[in-house]
C-alpha cells in the first residue's frame, strides 16, 4: 500500500526541518507549503509551530492560508497539530492581549496560573502524559501506547478546551493539570513537540500517519 504524502504547513514561525526529518525517517515523503493550493489538496496535514500566537495568526492570514486549513479538517482527512499549532485551533488566546485563532475547535488559550507557579512560568524540558478522565476514548491503540510516557515541552501558555471530552492528555506543571493532547475525530493534536522526544516522539508520529486516528 501506498504511503501518503505528508503535507507541513509553513507560515515562517515552525521548526520545519525538525519535523519533516522525523516523519522522513519514518519512510513517509514530505511537501513544506504556504500555499492553499496545495493544502487543498493534501492527503495529510500537519499544523508545527513554535513563537507566538499573535505573531502566528498574523502569517496565517497575510499568507491567506486560514480558509485552506479550516477547510481541510472539515473534509475529515487526517491532521496533526504541534505545539502552537495546537493552539491555534482554538478560538482565542491572550499571549501579548487577545487574538483571534482559527476557531476550528472552541477554547481558549491561557497562561499557567500565577498563583500556582512562584518563579519562570515557562514550561521547558520533559514530561509525563497521563490519560484524562473525562475522554470519551475512540481511538485506544493511539491514546494507550501513549500515556505515562515522557515528551519535550517548550511553552508558557497552555490550551483551555471547553469540551472536556475532546482532551486525550494532560499533563503537571508544578502543581497545575492541563490539557496536553486532544482527539476529536480526524484532528490530534499535543503541546509537546514529538520530533524533539526521541523514541517515544516518533513512536506517537509513526502511529498517527498510520491512519489509526480514524478507527474507531
Amino acid at each position: 500500500m501506498r504511503k501518503k504524502l505528508i503535507t507541513i504547513v509553513d507560515y515562517g514561525l515552525s521548526n520545519i526541518f525538525s519535523i519533516r526529518n522525523a516523519i522522513e525517517s519514518l519512510g513517509y515523503k514530505t511537501k513544506i507549503t504556504s500555499k492553499s493550493q496545495t493544502i487543498d489538496k493534501a492527503e495529510v496535514l500537519v499544523l508545527p509551530g513554535v513563537g507566538s500566537f499573535p505573531a502566528a495568526i498574523k502569517r496565517i492570514n497575510k499568507l491567506k492560508i486560514k480558509k485552506s486549513i479550516k477547510n481541510f479538517i472539515a473534509s475529515g482527512k487526517p491532521f496533526l497539530g504541534i505545539c502552537l499549532g495546537f493552539q491555534l485551533l482554538f478560538q482565542k488566546s491572550y499571549e501579548f492581549g487577545i487574538s483571534k485563532g482559527l476557531g476550528i475547535l472552541k477554547g481558549e488559550v491561557k497562561i499557567f496560573s500565577k498563583k500556582k507557579i512562584n518563579k519562570s512560568k515557562l514550561h521547558i524540558g520533559w514530561n509525563k502524559l497521563k490519560l484524562s478522565k473525562k475522554s470519551k476514548i475512540h481511538n485506544k491503540k493511539l491514546i494507550y501506547q501513549l500515556k505515562n510516557n515522557f515528551y519535550y515541552f517548550v511553552h508558557s501558555y497552555h490550551v483551555v478546551p471547553k469540551d472536556k471530552n475532546i482532551v486525550s492528555f494532560t499533563s503537571n506543571f508544578k502543581g497545575e493539570h492541563f490539557c496536553s493532547g486532544i482527539l476529536k475525530n480526524n484532528i490530534f493534536a499535543v503541546q509537546f513537540h514529538p520530533e524533539k522526544s526521541g523514541i517515544q516522539g516518533l513512536k506517537m508520529l509513526k502511529i498517527f500517519l498510520k491512519n489509526e486516528i480514524q478507527k474507531k
